[in-house]
């Protein structure tokens, strides 16, 4: 929920917490690339929107009976700072990011996780370095999202205070995701912490930044397809082996709106991520 320098963050812990909960706080914070559109100076990362360089025998990704996919996001893994993050993303190539976005049925079909049938509506497509690609039209009447360059800078990223991983460490008696009698839950670091950043934006790797509950959570409740509550330590367990791949915010720059001003993420398990099979990667959307 919340990102800056580590500095910034320890600050602000300390200003709020004891100091012993404080070091405990600023131990689960994790390194994540936040995105911002490229100044000119900039050395691109990747882009939001534009047209993918794809394999000959790569299709267009399409949801079956409801159309092609739009192209969100291309990340150039070979530009990244290499060692930057604590995920195992490939140390080149390109990942790409499509969606149905609603254009060619007015928003009609909805992509969510706990839909097994509309889980084609979102994919992560990986070209290795050194494939023979070229670029692709996007097919039929679907328009492609202006391109839009982005950088990367190195953050410090924090969990929502009722993540699991930080109900675990500071609550482990508490229902799972829900507010609980600790200072890591009191109102007043709650709102230090919005007041701190509220910004959803772009980033690959670190903590989501969730725009309602832990994204992990409804990742979690899909993978079961609702068999198990929220009380139950399995549920707990599954979504602390999920952990974000890339999230992309509205973004005016590109013309992207996902809803009431809302985000995409993408998760993957870290297994699946180290044996590059983005194809088991999980989806999931949330709006204000």
């Amino acid at each position: 929920m919340t990102h800056g320098s580590s500095d910034a963050l320890r600050d602000l812990a300390l200003r709020h917490l004891s100091p012993d909960i404080a070091e405990r706080w600023l131990g689960l914070l994790r390194p994540g690339l936040r995105l911002g559109v490229a100044a000119d100076s900039d050395r691109p990362v990747g882009h939001l929107g534009g047209l993918p360089k794809l394999p000959a025998d790569e299709e267009w990704p399409v949801w079956e009976g409801h159309g092609p996919l739009s192209l969100i996001a291309s990340i150039d893994c070979t530009a990244l700072p290499a060692g930057a993050l604590d995920i195992e993303l490939p140390s080149d190539g390109t990942l790409y990011f499509f969606y149905f976005d609603g254009q060619l049925d007015e928003g009609e079909a909805l992509v969510l996780p706990e839909d097994r049938e509309s889980r084609p509506g979102a994919r992560v497509l990986y070209v290795p370095a050194g494939a023979e690609t070229s670029r692709r039209d996007t097919p039929g009447d679907l328009k492609p999202y202006p391109p839009v360059p982005l950088a990367a800078g190195v953050e410090m990223t924090a969990a929502e205070p009722w993540h699991p991983r930080m109900r675990d460490a500071f609550a482990p008696q508490a229902p799972l995701g829900q507010r609980y009698d600790h200072p890591v839950c009191a109102d007043e670091f709650i709102e230090a912490l919005w007041d701190f950043d509220e910004a959803v934006g772009h980033q690959v790797g670190g903590h989501a930044h969730s725009v309602q509950n832990p994204v992990e959570i409804e990742i979690a409740e899909a993978v079961f397809e609702g068999e198990v509550t929220w009380e139950d330590p399995r549920l707990s367990d599954e979504a602390g082996s999920w952990v974000l791949l890339a999230q992309f915010d509205s973004e005016d720059a590109a013309d992207m709106m996902w809803g009431d001003s809302g985000a995409l993420y993408w998760l993957i398990r870290p297994r699946d991520l180290v044996e590059r099979r983005f194809d088991r990667a999980m989806f999931t959307w949330q709006c204000s």
